[in-house]
């Protein structure tokens, strides 16, 4: 059986366990499990669900865009998104390397299990903050800052919520477990375009 740690990853972590003679924290002051590599990356800015595994396939099915599986965030934006700015994002986006691939967005609330970030997010007391959820089936770099920019709300927070079925639940920043549900626990599932709304909200 496969290794596989589900991690949350804080901010300001490398998605690696070395960090090239920078100083940066990495991935190792969280998991000490040798053999395991993280299945695709998160940025040092971003935080949440990162996938560990010994697994080179699962690795593989989990980053590489082909195979489309879904990744979720949850993003704060500066500013209160449009219906029309939703719509685009939802249709997809081009951007310098190309269009992105349609999305699943939708407007959520500030997610009742947030936890403080070390330093605070940077924001302007004259402009409002929101939150949505995006739904990825690619992994284009820095991908949902540039999709949100592109429609003029940009990216604050990031949190990966999720990773196919396989979610944050129970992890705080630095925490980790074992799972022993193989990949066909996280499989991926059809694209369902949702309208900008509320909509209903993801089970698990």
């Amino acid at each position: 059986m496969p290794r596989i740690i589900l991690l949350n990853k804080p901010y300001d972590v490398l998605c690696q366990f070395t960090d090239e003679g920078t100083g940066a924290r990495t991935l190792a002051e969280c998991v000490d499990v040798p053999g395991v590599y993280p299945a695709g990356r998160l940025d040092r800015d971003s935080e949440g669900l990162v996938v560990l595994t010994d697994d080179g396939g699962l690795i593989a099915r989990i980053s590489q865009p082909r195979h489309k599986w879904p990744k979720t965030y949850c993003v704060q934006v500066e500013g209160v998104p449009t219906d029309e700015a939703l719509t685009a994002l939802c249709q997809g986006v081009t951007l310098k390397d190309g269009p992105t691939l349609p999305a699943e967005v939708r407007r959520i609330e500030e997610p009742a299990w947030l936890w403080p970030r070390t330093p605070p997010v940077r924001f302007r007391q004259s402009i409002p903050t929101s939150w949505i959820e995006i739904v990825l089936r690619e992994g284009k770099n820095r991908q949902v800052r540039r999709m949100t920019a592109s429609v003029g709300f940009p990216t604050l927070r990031l949190i990966r919520r999720a990773v196919g079925d396989w979610t944050l639940d129970g992890l705080e920043p630095g925490q980790s477990r074992q799972v022993s549900d193989g990949p066909s626990a996280a499989a991926p599932r059809p694209l369902s375009l949702r309208p900008p709304g509320p909509g209903r909200r993801r089970p698990g």
